[in-house]
């Protein structure tokens, strides 16, 4: 998720800056590390915060749709068979292939590979939490009533936000804010004052609006800062 302002251009050179420092969160809870991989993260009440689950309508309705469809076509057909009628062409075919084509065929291969990729597919639907959109927020402590509530923050609200407090930089001309699950990444062009000095205000802007945006797990930032090439 990005978000991008400009304002006018001038002057020229190129200054880069690795995985800054993030301001401490409001609570005085220490970051996560950006190279962390578990899903669970302890925010400001000392409870771990999960990732919001995403309720996989779609996918669930096309397996739901189509098993049912299957399931009602062989229903139909034995019951049809049971009331002594012959079977379906569809399916005398199929047993017929299936008896008769060695396992090493090509359509035998190329069937199971496609079964195993839309089972392997429909596991990960399930296991996986998906909704990488929403970052979760930290509870609120010493507040009653609040332990069963859970807040996430869209992550391009937060690039604007991010966005918004990179242009308040003197010196910033135009910024442009990715937002990650793990990574901040934020592109700025300076027209005037010292590279150096604009990338050092940014990082302690944005360190600073990062940790009032209530994050369960603080992303590490990274800040990058140009000027941009005459004529």
């Amino acid at each position: 998720m990005s978000a991008h302002a400009s304002r006018q251009p001038t002057g020229d050179s190129d200054l880069s800056s690795g995985p800054g420092q993030t301001a401490p969160p409001a609570d005085g809870t220490p970051g996560t590390a950006g190279g962390a991989t578990d899903r669970k993260v302890i925010d400001g009440s000392g409870r771990s915060a999960h990732r919001f689950w995403s309720s996989r309508r779609i996918p669930a309705a096309l397996a739901a749709l189509l098993s049912a469809v299957a399931v009602g076509f062989l229903l139909y057909d034995v019951i049809a068979v049971r009331a002594g009628r012959d079977a379906m062409r569809w399916r005398r075919r199929l047993a017929e292939e299936l008896a008769t084509r060695p396992l090493d065929d090509v359509w035998m291969i190329v069937g199971a590979a496609v079964a195993m990729v839309l089972g392997l597919w429909l596991f990960l639907l399930a296991v996986t939490p998906g909704l990488r959109r929403l970052l979760p927020m930290r509870q609120p402590t010493g507040i009653s009533g609040t332990e069963d509530v859970r807040a996430g923050l869209d992550r391009r609200a937060a690039a604007l936000v991010l966005r918004d407090r990179a242009m308040r930089v003197s010196g910033v001309q135009s910024a442009q804010v990715d937002v990650g699950r793990r990574k901040v990444r934020a592109r700025a062009r300076a027209h005037f004052r010292d590279l150096e000095e604009v990338r050092a205000d940014l990082d302690a802007e944005l360190g600073e609006a990062m940790a009032s945006l209530g994050l369960a797990r603080q992303p590490t930032l990274a800040v990058r800062v140009h000027r941009p090439k005459k004529g």
